[in-house]
């Protein structure tokens, strides 16, 4: 019989795209979870009968794991310090603050 071989490649590729939405006031913590999630819920099928998986598909789907679990972190906490700083400052000085970087970067170039 044929070990079946788990497929990391989406859990990466939403992993990727999740760190890329993280400038967007953390919102990429949605497809950081869905990839973790998928990760999560492939490496359960493979502990409950693991003579049917592929041993080096498993070890690459938990570092997909890990990845998709370090990326949802970093989304939550860039999520929760866009949080804080509109509550603190206000939305208002937010965007100013953002138009001036936005000012100074065109100037730089």
């Amino acid at each position: 019989m044929e070990q079946e071989k788990l497929n990391a490649t989406l859990v990466y590729v939403l992993s990727i795209i999740g760190l890329l939405c993280c400038c967007i006031a953390g919102s990429g913590f949605i497809l950081a979870g869905i990839a973790f999630f998928i990760a999560n819920s492939k490496i359960n099928a493979a502990k409950a009968n693991p003579e049917q998986y592929d041993p080096a598909s498993v070890k690459a789907m938990n570092t997909a794991k890990t990845v998709a679990l370090v990326i949802l972190i970093i989304n939550i906490l860039y999520l929760i310090y866009s949080i804080y700083q509109i509550a603190t400052i206000g939305w208002d000085q937010v965007m100013i603050q953002s138009q001036e970087i936005m000012e100074q970067y065109q100037s730089q170039q």
